[in-house]
């Protein structure tokens, strides 16, 4: 089996990185393909791949394989990976979002709203609702956000083409 001396950042440093990550910058580092470390651990090609790529998790059984070809202990993966999840259970856990039982889906067609991220498209979410929304999608989205955050963002908003966003934001005092 090929050994590859390496020296791989230490965990506390690099805590909540996908494995893939540091695995893809290793390779890269020593001039190794992902086909190369499959035939070297004895692994399907796409499953490295996958992993270089973060769309796949490591097991303990590739943590393994993975220590003995980078002379790290054998769950150094594995704990990178439980540390990767949990960061990405938080930021799920700690995710707001509205009661999506107060909006039409008719209202985001062009996408799903459970898909929505409501604080990086705050502002298009903002001016969407204001421009389209019914009296309960709007009362929704003032709770939600808070009356001063939507009234930051409306000033923010250069133009609207259509007159119920001028409507609403007189309708709930939106502007000053």
């Amino acid at each position: 089996m090929l050994k590859v001396f390496a020296m791989l950042p230490d965990l506390d440093k690099i805590k909540g990185v996908h494995p893939g990550a540091v695995l893809k910058r290793a390779l890269k580092k020593r001039g190794i393909t992902g086909s190369d470390l499959a035939r070297t651990i004895d692994e399907h090609k796409q499953t490295i791949s996958a992993i270089l790529n973060r769309r796949r998790a490591v097991n303990a059984k590739l943590s393994i394989k993975l220590g003995e070809v980078f002379s790290v202990e054998a769950d150094y993966f594995m704990l990178l990976q439980a540390s990767y999840d949990v960061q990405q259970q938080v930021a799920a856990n700690y995710r707001r979002i509205p009661n999506l039982n107060h909006f039409r889906k008719a209202l985001f067609w062009d996408t799903q709203l459970e898909q929505i991220d409501w604080d990086k498209n705050k502002r298009a979410v903002i001016q969407r609702v204001l421009e389209r929304g019914n009296r309960k999608e709007i009362q929704e989205l003032l709770a939600f956000y808070g009356r001063q955050t939507v009234k930051k963002i409306v000033q923010s908003i250069q133009k609207s083409y259509l007159p119920s966003f001028e409507e609403n934001l007189k309708n709930y005092n939106l502007i000053e």
